[in-house]
């Protein structure tokens, strides 16, 4: 329901029973009415009448970012440029003020307050209205999301150190506000060696913590103590090495991209750590992983890795290797795995994980993505041989796996490689009930670019001929089934 439906609602009703029965309605219905509306609707309610004015004020959830003003640009064909952030940066001020600023002493609860805004001088504006907000409002879940104008991979370097300047600048002013977040993502900035840690030391309520091509310099060094953050998210960051020395809540980690040549990831104390997602483009002088050594005493129950239809950067390991980091694993992903790559390395983390319930691997390779003139990945030195250092030993795979029930394949082909892995599996998963196998995903992008022909079966009796080729001579009762075709 839009701001125009409201309006609409309200003649109807005075001109059928010659009053507004709308405006009559109890509080916590209008509430739910205004709470579906975007921030910049909602504010306009309050001009409908004094019933109105005050209900912006009780609002629970309180929302405003620069998106809906960019789509009222839009309908009133104002020609304002996508990164004039400036001028809305300016709307949103005036929205900030608008619905905060009304709720002065105000006994009503903010459960949630989530302000996404670009960063300039002007938005000190926005942190001194929200610092106001705290002091005087009981405010629970708190979200600011600073975005820059430029992408990253664009900026100067001048230009990343100057979104540094202005961010230290709005913390340092605002700090009333930022003490209060508990949620808190940044991008495509530079700051000195010593303003994250100071940053971090003002907003100690932070339970979520998002950095996006932010650095203290090319290979500078990050050092994590936060005694709430429950959730980590860092994306292709500079940094050679990120210590996570004292996460005692930390219990999901996401971490994309590094330069380094040694392990960019040091894992401290962090007791409840459950669910990690590394990606990375694995160049030809990247250092093969050892997860035994990468996850040191972690203990986790889901494992995302992300090759990015490149070099694979783990190394096979022994049981015996895997068994303090691998113990607790019940969900592996293995995500993009170059078409070019052999595939019997993977079971070495079936043989580490005895307690893992379910497999997904997806073998694809994504032509939007991947680098293909030659003269370019020979500059940017990406790998010629994808699956180099993956030896692993075959005749180790004489164990019993007792707990994997599910094994997911997607970009499935009638190759070797799959067959084998298939047959792998279910020589050792004593338990496995179902086999999933999907077609390559279809990317609307690159579905018309020239590729090898596909070998995944269409019709009904092709995929009935595999099915009982896969469970041919098994005792086991695997169910093989092949789903519809998915999307990118």
């Amino acid at each position: 329901m839009g701001k125009s439906s409201v309006k609409a609602t309200r003649r109807i009703c005075v001109a059928k029973f010659g009053e507004d029965r709308l405006s009559k309605l109890p509080d916590d219905i209008l509430l739910t009415i205004v709470e579906r509306l975007n921030i910049a609707d909602a504010a306009r309610t309050s001009i409908y009448s004094r019933r109105w004015k005050q209900i912006p004020a009780m609002l629970s959830k309180v929302v405003i970012t620069v998106d809906p003003f960019e789509r009222l640009c839009q309908r009133s064909n104002k020609k304002v440029p996508y990164y004039d952030a400036a001028q809305l940066n300016s709307t949103m001020i005036e929205a900030t003020r608008s619905i905060l600023g009304s709720r002065s002493a105000n006994l009503y609860t903010i459960q949630l307050l989530r302000i996404k805004f670009y960063l300039g001088d002007d938005s000190i504006f926005i942190g001194q209205t929200v610092a106001d907000t705290m002091a005087t409002q009981n405010v629970g879940f708190a979200d600011f999301a600073i975005m820059t104008r430029k992408c990253g991979r664009l900026c100067t370097d001048e230009e990343l150190l100057n979104y540094g300047r202005q961010l230290v600048s709005l913390v340092y002013t605002c700090p009333s506000a930022f003490s209060g977040l508990t949620s808190l993502k940044l991008q495509n900035l530079r700051l000195g060696e010593s303003e994250f840690p100071k940053i971090f030391g003002i907003s100690r309520r932070l339970e979520f913590l998002s950095l996006e091509y932010c650095d203290m310099g090319m290979l500078s060094f990050l050092e994590l103590e936060r005694p709430q953050l429950s959730e980590l998210v860092i994306v292709d960051c500079h940094f050679e090495m990120v210590d996570l020395k004292w996460l005692p809540k930390l219990t999901l980690l996401t971490f994309s991209g590094w330069i380094s040549l040694y392990d960019p990831l040091s894992f401290g104390h962090v007791p409840l750590l459950q669910s990690v997602n590394i990606t990375n483009i694995g160049l030809s002088w990247h250092k093969m992983l050892k997860l035994s050594d990468f996850l040191g005493q972690a203990t986790i129950n889901d494992l995302h890795l992300n090759f990015k239809c490149e070099k694979i950067w783990i190394v096979p390991e022994g049981p015996r290797e895997l068994w303090q980091v691998f113990h607790k694993l019940q969900i592996v992903e293995l995500i993009n795995i170059s078409e070019d790559c052999d595939l019997s390395w993977i079971m070495f983390i079936l043989q580490g994980a005895p307690y893992l319930k379910e497999l997904c691997i997806r073998v694809w390779d994504h032509l939007c993505e991947v680098v293909r003139d030659e003269k370019e990945r020979k500059e940017y030195a990406f790998s010629e041989k994808k699956d180099k250092g993956l030896e692993w030993d075959t005749s180790s795979s004489n164990f019993s796996h007792h707990s994997l029930a599910v094994l997911r394949i997607f970009g499935f082909q009638t190759e070797v490689k799959f067959m084998s892995l298939i047959g792998n599996v279910m020589d050792v998963a004593v338990s496995l009930k179902k086999i999933y196998l999907y077609n390559k995903p279809v990317c609307k992008t690159c579905q018309h670019v020239v590729r090898k022909p596909s070998r995944y079966p269409g019709s009904w009796k092709q995929k009935n001929s595999l099915r009982n080729k896969i469970i041919e001579g098994m005792c086991s009762d695997v169910e093989v089934y092949f789903p519809h075709k998915i999307t990118c």
